[in-house]
């Protein structure tokens, strides 16, 4: 079991979105203000159908303990005038996109693929709807951090607005990817056949995320993406 959780990382390393050219950009403040406010635009689309990943994977879930874990992690989400989509709202005005841009917004084809992935795996079984919703809160931390560390040096931008969102995944998806792991990881050592489906809902949930980016880095025409 081990072994295979192992695996599991690796693909989630190999495909990290803190690899992909789009952040790597960010990172290097290449970007310019509309490559960050389109991002924004198209990253809401995701971002505003999270909640409902998560209550997918919550219903499915047979397991009481593990239920109410995942009803935590929505209740983050969603609770409050401080919910999860608004604090994106909030970034993407400080990037030059206005909210009406941001809900009017058309999908590009790898936005779509995402939220359609996320949206399979999640009312698939519980478990590979599980592991997808790990594949991506797993990786938020270290790029949430990343993403505040060039907003505050690359792009002049500290403001509450600009960084809450990113503040509170750093913090938040470090105790969620940890409840999921445990989760999924006693799951496997029960029926290690679970192995395989887990390892495809991860790697599935990974390719999405990337080919969003990879859509933005298209339609914006961003060099470091045609050079990578």
């Amino acid at each position: 079991m081990n072994t295979f959780w192992s695996e599991i990382e690796a693909v989630i390393e190999k495909k990290s979105l803190l690899k992909h050219p789009f952040y790597q950009a960010w990172t290097a403040g290449t970007l310019t203000r509309e490559d960050l406010a389109h991002y924004a635009q198209q990253y809401y689309k995701q971002e505003a159908r999270f909640p409902r990943f998560v209550s997918a994977v919550h219903s499915n879930t047979p397991d009481l303990a593990t239920r109410q874990m995942l009803l935590e992690n929505l209740t983050h989400e969603e609770a409050g005038a401080d919910n999860h989509p608004e604090l994106w709202l909030r970034f993407a005005e400080t990037v030059g996109a206005d909210r009406a841009s941001v809900l009017g917004a058309e999908a590009h084809a790898g936005t779509t693929k995402c939220v359609e992935t996320f949206d399979r795996l999640s009312r698939g079984s519980w478990q590979a709807g599980l592991a997808a919703l790990y594949a991506y809160e797993a990786q938020q931390p270290a790029v949430a951090k990343t993403k505040i560390e060039g907003l505050k040096s690359k792009y002049g931008l500290d403001s509450k607005n600009a960084l809450g969102f990113f503040s509170v995944h750093e913090t938040m998806d470090a105790w969620h990817s940890a409840s999921e792991k445990q989760v999924l990881v006693a799951e496997l050592e029960k029926n290690p056949a679970l192995g395989a489906e887990m390892k495809a809902a991860v790697s599935d949930a990974c390719d999405a995320l990337n080919a969003l980016l990879d859509g933005v880095c298209e339609a914006r025409g961003i060099m470091a993406c045609a050079t990578a």
